[in-house]
């Protein structure tokens, strides 16, 4: 078997509570080279056409990258993926963090589960060994309690946990996968896939590194670039993702208000330099990485936000933030935080509530509709609370759980015209009429 690879794959049978081990030939390693190719060769190859992506014949396929769990730096992410509930086509989502090097050293260069647990349960691995845990304890709990709850039901407080929240669970479409509460698969609905099998988490702990051709030479490459990592364009460190939101800003190209504008007044009250300014605990990192881009914050009232679940990224600022018209750093960043405690991705459910808001402002919603919440643009505290109505699909939540598209179909009289989408999924917070090579990807 090829170097960094550990020439296994987990399955895992939900259905029957079946788990075994296969190792696949050195081919499939040399033709798909981890991560998400690995994931599409699984899918391609056992996947039914016309399966239902909330149903049990659908796969879900976890599998890291060639370098996680090794020294090269900044190799720390890890693809989730499965057929999209949002598309109902290839779904595929992935995060950095720490679980998907766990993963790696834990023996496995991917998982795949099949089928639905008849209750909730969770999967731990752990050196080779993997079984299955009854989650019927942390069903229905927030990220932190339950991830808090597997650790010391597992008397380990080093164990990784992937794990959706209370979304995944309520099958929210655009719901996903989260590691230490804050390292996010984001896209295309993987969350309500794993919910959707009665999946809660995925709890790993490894100790067995791969093994490299040339250790010393992999030691010389770190070196190098740790010595050198500051001299990139940009200032990631400090400024973190949001720190190009003024220069996003100045071109036009700033998602404002469902796409209508592309400059927000309120930018630099949002951007990276602010968040710095003020809100800013801590700069945290991925497995390996030098740049601790991650940002972590804390506010007091009203919001009261727990550094423990991170800081918003500019996908989140944009989402939450510009695209609804909410220029209050401290509620976005709340926002940021439920999103994590519920499992919820930030730029499909900001993307639908600034669909929910422009139709509100047109008239295709109404007060009654909305349970009387004045779901404007520059509402934070209507944004906010969106979010939980989503998340337990109460009320208008119930249908905006659903995803834009079809929220709109629903809501008809015209609605459709005002959604952000790509074949269902919700934009992503880049204007494609300003960077023109998004417009084919």
């Amino acid at each position: 078997m090829a170097y960094a690879y550990t020439g296994k794959v987990l399955r895992v049978n939900l259905t029957e509570g079946r788990i075994w081990i296969e190792e696949p030939e050195e081919k499939v390693y040399r033709g798909c080279l981890g991560g998400s190719a690995l994931a599409l060769h699984y899918l391609l190859r056992e996947l039914k056409p016309g399966v239902d992506p909330l149903g049990p014949e659908n796969l879900l396929v976890f599998a890291p990258s060639i370098l996680n769990g090794t020294p090269a730096p900044g190799c720390s992410r890890f693809t989730v993926a499965a057929k999209s509930p949002l598309t109902g086509g290839f779904g595929e989502a992935e995060a950095g963090g720490w679980w998907g090097p766990e993963l790696k050293l834990a023996g496995f260069d991917a998982i795949i589960f099949s089928g639905k647990a008849p209750k909730p349960v969770y999967l731990y691995v752990h050196d080779g060994d993997a079984s299955l845990r009854d989650a019927g304890s942390i069903w229905g709990l927030d990220t932190g309690e339950s991830q808090a709850a597997i650790r010391r039901e597992l008397e380990d407080d080093k164990i990784r946990v992937a794990q959706i929240g209370p979304a995944g669970e309520k099958l929210v479409r655009y719901a996903c996968v989260l590691n230490e509460l804050k390292h996010s698969n984001g896209r295309s609905g993987m969350g309500a896939v794993m919910g959707s099998k009665n999946l809660r988490a995925i709890a790993v702990r490894g100790t067995h590194k791969p093994a490299l051709h040339d250790a010393e030479k992999v030691e010389e490459v770190r070196k190098q670039i740790r010595a050198n990592y500051h001299q990139t364009p940009g200032d990631m460190h400090d400024l973190g993702t949001s720190g190009g939101i003024p220069f996003l800003d100045a071109r036009g190209i700033l998602p404002t208000r469902n796409f209508r504008q592309g400059s927000f007044e309120a930018a630099r009250q949002i951007s990276g330099k602010t968040m710095a300014d003020t809100i800013l605990t801590n700069r945290g990192t991925c497995y390996g990485c030098y740049v601790a881009c991650k940002r972590e914050v804390k506010t007091g009232e009203p919001y009261n936000v727990d550094p423990a679940y991170g800081g918003p990224e500019y996908e989140t600022i944009g989402s939450l933030g510009s695209l609804c018209g909410v220029g209050d750093l401290a509620a976005i960043a709340k926002g940021n935080e439920l999103c994590n405690r519920y499992g919820l991705d930030t730029i499909s459910v900001g993307t639908t509530i600034a669909f929910a808001m422009e139709a509100f402002e047109a008239g295709h919603l109404t007060a009654e509709d909305t349970g009387g919440i004045d779901l404007r643009f520059g509402n934070a505290d209507a944004m906010l609370k969106m979010l939980d109505m989503i998340t337990q699909r109460q009320g208008i939540g119930d249908l905006l759980a659903e995803g834009a598209l079809r929220a709109a179909r629903k809501i008809g009289g015209g609605a459709e015209a005002l959604v952000m989408h790509a074949k269902g999924q919700e934009f992503p917070m880049h204007e494609p009429r300003g960077k023109r090579s998004l417009a084919i990807g």
